[in-house]
C-alpha cells in the first residue's frame, strides 16, 4: 500500500487538536467533509482516502462480505491499513506539532473500524477515538498493550439501534469490550439506521471539542 491521498480542513491559526476522519467502505475521503466543516475551527482535520480501490470514487480499507455469521474481513488488509494509518497519523502530528492527547482518529463504518484500531493498538500515536456506526474487529487483540488502560485512552461509540448494516449490538459489544480493557468511553444509541444523524454528528461535534480543546 502506498501513502495515502487526503483533503483537509485546515485549522484557523496554529493547530490546537488534530482530527483524522475516515470513510467507511465504498465511499471515499470527500464523503464526511460535511462533518468536518462542524468542528472546532481551531482543530486541524484530516480526511484520507483508503488506500483500496473497489469501484469508481469507492475505496475501502479492507474487503469485508456479509454472511449469515455476520461480517467477514480480509484480515490482512485490515492490518496493512491500520499500519498506514499509524505512520499517516504520525506524519501530520510532525507537520502540526499535535501530540497524541490532542489527537482523535474517527471515523464512519469500516472508518470507525480503523480509528479503534489505531487508538487501541497505538496509543502513543493517538489517545482519543470515535466508532460512528462501526465495531472492534477482534483480530486487533494481540496488537493492544497490555497496560493500555494506563495510557489515558478514551473513546465514543455512537450507533443506530436500528443499524441494518451493523448490527447495534456490536456497539454494545464494543462497549464491553473497551470496558474490560479498563479505556474509558461513551456509548450513545440512536433512532436510526446505518447513518449518520444531526444528532450524532452533533454529539460527535461537541465531545471532540471536549476531548481535545479542554487542556488545549
Amino acid at each position: 500500500m502506498s501513502a495515502l491521498h487526503a483533503v483537509a480542513r485546515p485549522a484557523t491559526g496554529p493547530a490546537q487538536g488534530l482530527v483524522v476522519l475516515l470513510h467507511g467502505v465504498g465511499s471515499n475521503e470527500r464523503s464526511l467533509l460535511g462533518l468536518a466543516q462542524g468542528l472546532d475551527p481551531r482543530l486541524q482535520v484530516a480526511l484520507p482516502r483508503a488506500p483500496l480501490a473497489f469501484g469508481p470514487d469507492a475505496f475501502g480499507w479492507f474487503s469485508v462480505r456479509f454472511g449469515a455469521q455476520g461480517p467477514v474481513i480480509d484480515p490482512g488488509q485490515a492490518e496493512a491499513s491500520r499500519q498506514l494509518l499509524i505512520d499517516y497519523v504520525r506524519r501530520l502530528q510532525a507537520q502540526q506539532g499535535v501530540d497524541a492527547a490532542h489527537t482523535l482518529v474517527a471515523g464512519f463504518s469500516q472508518g470507525g473500524i480503523m480509528s479503534a484500531g489505531v487508538a487501541l493498538t497505538a496509543p502513543r500515536v493517538a489517545q482519543r477515538f470515535a466508532v460512528l456506526s462501526g465495531r472492534i474487529l477482534p483480530e486487533i487483540a494481540a496488537h493492544i498493550p497490555a497496560d493500555i488502560a494506563a495510557h489515558g485512552v478514551q473513546g465514543l461509540i455512537l450507533h443506530g439501534e436500528q443499524d441494518s448494516k451493523l448490527p447495534f449490538a456490536l456497539a454494545t459489544a464494543a462497549s464491553a469490550r473497551l470496558q474490560a480493557l479498563g479505556v474509558r468511553h461513551a456509548l450513545h444509541g440512536y433512532p436510526a439506521d446505518h447513518t449518520l444523524t444531526p444528532a450524532m454528528q452533533a454529539d460527535f461535534h461537541a465531545w471532540s471539542a471536549r476531548q481535545l480543546l479542554a487542556a488545549a
